[in-house]
C-alpha cells in the first residue's frame, strides 16, 4: 500500500548523515530543520488557505516513517510541531488558526507542544498546571514537563486545568511574561531535541489565545490528535525500517542473518498495511494501542537484533546500531497512554514466555 514518496532522496541522505549528532548532541539541529524547510515538509500538513500543502494521511505517514528511519530526533521534533499545528487547524478559533499557520508553513517560526501532563505525566501528583478565569482572559501558573524544541519555541500549545477540574486547551506565547524554559533534560536519546521544562509564573493569556475548553476531557475535543496516536507508532516503524534495512544488506555476505531480516521486514510491511488501513477507516482507541503495542515491539526487537548482528563494534558510539537500540527504548515510555503502555506489556512478558 505505498503512497507517494515527498521527501526527496538526497534529504534523507543529509539527515542520516548527522542523525548521530542529533542524537547525542544537546544542540538544536539547525542543519536538520533546513534541509526539511528547504523541501517543503513544513508545508505539508498546513491547509491550502493557509499556505500549506494539504497533503493526505498515508503521504504523510509514508513521509514521516522515512524520516523516521534516517533521523529519528529530527522526526520527534517534526512530530511535536505537527501535533501544535493539528491542535490549530482542528480549534473553532480559525482567527487564531489563520494568523499563526502561514508562518508556520513557511518556516519562519516553530511551535510546539506541551500536553503530557493531562495525560501521561505526573497524574498521580495533580495537576501540574492550573488555569483560572482571570477578567477577560485566564492565568497559568505552574510547570510544563516535557515541551520538545521549548528554547527553540515561538509559541507552545498547552493544556491546563481548572480548580474544578475541567480542562483547557490555549496558545502560550514564548515571550509571555512569566515564561521561563529550563535546561535541556539529560535524555538518554534524542539530545538534539532539546526537550526542557516549561515553568509558568502566573502567566495572563487573553482570550483571544484559547484554542479549547474549559471541558472534561479537553484533548478529545477535535477527534484526532490525542497522544499514542498513529504517528507514533509510524515512527518506530520507521526506526524499524533503519535497523531491518542494516540487516538485510549485512545478510548479503552473512546468510545467517537472512531468515531473521526477512521475519522482521515481514512483520514490519504487515504493521504498516494495518496502519493504513486505520489512517483510512478510521480507529478505536484500542485498535491505535494495539497497533502502538506491536510497533513497540517490533522497534525493540529489530533494533537489538541489528545490535547483535554487529557484534562489539555496534557497541561503539559512532555505530548506529547501538543508537537504535537505545531510540527503541524511548517508545516505552513516549505518548504512551495507560492502554498503550499495557497492550506493550502483555506482548513483551508474552515474548518471555516464548523465550523461556
Amino acid at each position: 500500500m505505498a503512497t507517494k514518496q515527498l521527501l526527496p532522496h538526497d534529504a534523507l541522505v543529509s539527515l542520516a548523515a548527522v542523525a548521530g549528532a542529533a542524537d547525542a548532541d544537546p544542540v538544536w539541529p539547525e542543519a536538520s530543520w533546513q534541509a526539511l524547510r528547504g523541501s517543503g515538509v513544513l508545508s505539508w500538513s498546513i491547509p491550502a488557505l493557509d499556505g500549506g500543502q494539504e497533503r493526505g494521511d498515508l503521504d504523510l505517514l509514508d513521509a514521516y516513517e522515512s524520516l523516521a528511519g534516517a533521523c529519528l530526533t529530527t522526526a520527534f521534533i517534526l512530530s511535536q510541531r505537527e501535533a501544535a499545528c493539528r491542535r490549530l487547524r482542528e480549534s473553532e478559533n480559525r482567527a487564531l488558526a489563520h494568523e499563526l499557520l502561514p508562518a508556520l508553513a513557511r518556516g519562519e517560526t516553530f511551535a510546539t507542544v506541551g500536553l503530557s501532563q493531562l495525560t501521561t505525566s505526573r497524574q498521580h501528583l495533580g495537576p501540574s498546571l492550573t488555569v483560572k478565569e482571570a477578567g477577560a482572559g485566564f492565568v497559568l501558573d505552574g510547570t510544563i514537563p516535557w515541551v520538545t524544541g521549548a528554547a527553540r519555541a515561538n509559541h507552545f500549545v498547552v493544556g491546563g486545568t481548572t480548580a474544578d477540574g475541567w480542562q483547557v486547551l490555549a496558545v502560550m506565547p514564548r515571550d509571555s511574561q512569566g515564561v521561563s524554559v529550563g535546561a535541556p533534560l539529560d535524555l538518554m536519546a534524542l539530545q538534539g531535541s532539546i526537550t526542557a521544562e516549561v515553568r509558568c509564573q502566573h502567566v495572563h493569556l487573553e482570550r483571544r489565545w484559547l484554542l479549547a475548553g474549559p471541558a472534561e476531557r479537553v484533548m478529545a475535543v477535535g477527534g484526532r490528535g490525542g497522544t499514542g496516536g498513529l504517528e507514533t507508532s509510524c515512527l518506530a516503524l520507521g526506526l524499524a525500517g533503519a535497523a531491518v534495512t542494516y540487516l538485510s544488506e549485512e545478510a548479503g555476505t552473512r546468510k545467517e542473518l537472512q531468515i531473521t531480516a526477512e521475519r522482521l521486514e515481514r512483520t514490519r510491511q504487515a504493521l504498516r498495511d494495518e496502519m493504513h488501513k486505520l489512517a483510512q477507516q478510521g480507529s478505536t482507541s484500542d485498535a491505535t494501542a494495539q497497533l502502538r503495542a506491536r510497533a513497540n515491539a517490533l522497534v525493540l526487537r529489530a533494533s537489538q537484533s541489528a545490535l547483535t548482528a554487529s557484534k562489539g563494534t555496534g557497541f561503539l558510539r559512532n555505530h548506529p546500531a547501538q543508537r537504535w537500540a537505545r531510540q527503541a527504548l524511548f517508545f516505552l515510555v513516549w505518548s504512551c497512554p495507560r492502554p498503550a503502555a499495557e497492550a506493550t506489556l502483555a506482548f513483551l512478558s508474552a515474548s518471555g514466555e516464548q523465550c523461556s
